[in-house]
């Protein structure tokens, strides 16, 4: 759709399934395009194979789509008289309302901030993603009736379900940050922040400057977004530090990439020993050398070097160590279970506490991840959520539908464009550092434009096109094997998978990535094609002489909550 100019459209279909098109576009930690094959088909040609830019190809399809509100649902005119209330105003709860509110539900979502998004808007910094894009993408699920009231913190749960609703959903994330207790914490707390602290007060503007020497501990991304933060706000000789190997780290390898390109290093294998102050003002941190060794086990253990403790001088420290869940809140009396880490026992599929109208999504569920998971939480809970408050049970969920459509539009005409790009992954733009580096708001990354994104899809290997095989129409020509480019079809005698992988016309090596397989051929033997490289440009299909290959588009209809979850009435007999 992108390639075709409709970005409407595909900011539409990514907005039924993400919900946050244009932050997701910006921030997402793209667990999506590891799966992507074209890093895959690449992988013997290149020295660092991409994946097609799917996270910002929707920020494109966000910026490019124009007045999108007369396709959003409507509040419906009658409620149904339930009520549900949301704790917090992040991504899953959003998600939450915005799948509930046009099925006529009463939704109320609180939060100790003035303003929804959750960390959002809380933790990314605006010159990752600028606060008109939350306002946008948050107003639309706000605009369906939904009643926000900010600036309230629940203080307990059980005054809160004592106010009758007849559902809840905990969607409060993790919002304490690990603190790290060596010597000097106390002594020099004034100059020692919480990173997530840090950041939200950044966001809100109660911090508008640091000092000139500030290291960030942790490896994370929220680390990176505190050094580039610090960096903006007057930080002069911002450094990271980390006790693991680089490689090791947590934060996204772009994070890593964009923290380096502003001049910021990351120095690893140090240990933090100690705040070095003076009459309790923070003058340094020292820190322990140590290097990476395995036992008999393979354990991996960081051990001393032997070396001497390394001092590093500083005016600020910020701690981004990692976050947990905090529910003193929540009362213990009340049937809800903890396990051992703190965590809600929870069904995993449905989200359900062990308090049958409590529902959890999100960080709250199952620890700190990320803003898709978040939102994918907030779908499994709508469900959940309807299908109780609708006495149904909540196992009975519909698995997504798959629609396959012939592409075939003549001998050698296909409805989609199967001439694929050879073009490596395009850079999206940046602002001038000169710039970026003195405003806190100042976006960095400019986006593609219309052409560069254009010249992106071309890279996309069609993975919605399937090649589709009838053996019944199949007359083993040999047609097909001997034009595939990829050499990704292979007509042999049938034995175990291990061992027909090894007989293809190019082994499949990748074991993740199954292997289609088709057989009734007239000769006994199977059509087997490995999916890991196929390009699915149709040269089968145009080759084949007796059209036992199509290439069929699929649509992916997900499920969420409405009527598609609910059990069809029983039919009545006629009287």
């Amino acid at each position: 759709m992108i390639a075709a100019g409709r970005y409407a459209d595909a900011y539409m279909v990514n907005w039924y399934s993400n919900v946050f098109p244009g932050i997701l576009g910006r921030t997402c930690d793209r667990p999506c395009e590891p799966a992507c094959r074209r890093g895959r088909v690449e992988e013997d040609n290149l020295e660092k194979p991409e994946p097609v830019a799917i996270c910002r190809l929707k920020r494109v399809a966000a910026d490019h789509k124009g007045d999108i509100g007369a396709r959003l649902p409507k509040p419906p005119t009658k409620k149904n008289g339930k009520r549900i209330a949301c704790i917090g105003g992040g991504p899953a709860a959003l998600t939450v309302a915005r799948d509930l509110a046009p099925l006529g539900y009463s939704l109320t979502i609180f939060d100790q901030d003035p303003k929804a998004g959750g960390f959002m808007r809380t933790q990314v910094p605006r010159f990752r993603l600028p606060e008109a894009v939350i306002d946008e993408e948050v107003g639309y699920i706000l605009n369906l009736d939904v009643e926000f009231i900010g600036g309230r913190r629940i203080d307990s749960l059980k005054a809160l379900l004592a106010e009758h609703y007849d559902a809840v959903f905990v969607g409060c994330g993790a919002p304490r940050g690990r603190d790290l207790e060596i010597p000097g914490r106390q002594a020099a707390k004034a100059s020692i922040h919480i990173g997530i602290d840090w950041l939200s007060s950044v966001s809100f503007g109660h911090i508008e400057k640091v000092g000139r020497r500030v290291i960030v501990l942790g490896g994370g991304n929220t680390a990176m977004d505190c050094c580039r933060s610090a960096r903006r706000l007057g930080g002069e000789d911002v450094k990271v530090i980390v006790r693991s190997g680089f490689e090791e780290m947590k934060a996204s390898p772009w994070e890593k990439e964009d923290a380096q390109h502003e001049g910021i290093p990351i120095l690893n294998y140090l240990v933090p020993k100690t705040f070095e102050h003076a009459n309790g003002k923070l003058t340094g941190m020292t820190f322990e050398k140590v290097r990476v060794e395995y036992d008999t086990k393979g354990r991996r253990n960081l051990v001393p070097t032997g070396e001497p403790d390394t001092l590093y001088p500083c005016d600020e420290v910020l701690i981004a160590v990692g976050q947990e869940n905090a529910f003193p809140w929540i009362e213990r009396d009340l049937g809800l279970e903890f396990d051992k880490w703190g965590l809600p026992v929870l069904d995993q599929q449905t989200m359900q506490s062990t308090i049958p109208n409590v529902f959890f999504g999100g960080d709250a569920a199952f620890g700190p991840k990320n803003i898709i998971w978040a939102v994918a939480h907030g779908h499994e809970a709508a469900i959940s959520i309807d299908q109780y408050l609708n006495a149904e049970s909540l196992a009975d969920r519909p698995p997504p539908q798959f629609n396959l459509v012939s592409q075939k539009m003549g001998i050698h005409e296909w409805s989609y464009d199967n001439d694929i790009s050879n073009d490596l992954r395009h850079i999206v733009p940046w602002a001038a550092a000169e710039k970026t580096l003195k405003s806190i708001k100042v976006e960095v990354e400019l986006g593609f434009d219309a052409a560069t994104a254009l010249k992106e899809t071309q890279r996309c290997l069609n993975c919605d096109v399937q090649t589709v095989f009838k053996a019944s129409l199949c007359i083993e020509c040999d047609g097909c094997v001997d034009i595939c480019p990829m050499d990704c079809i292979t007509f042999t005698a049938d034995g175990e998978e291990a061992d027909v992988r090894e007989r293809l016309t190019a082994p499949a090596a990748n074991l993740t990535q199954d292997i289609y397989v088709a057989d009734g051929l007239k000769t006994g033997r199977i059509m087997a094609k490995d999916e890991d490289v196929c390009l699915h440009c149709g040269l089968c299909a145009e080759r084949c002489p007796t059209g036992a290959w199509d290439m069929q588009k699929s649509l992916i209809e997900m499920t969420y909550a409405g009527p598609a979850c609910h059990a069809p009435a029983p039919r009545r007999n006629a009287a």
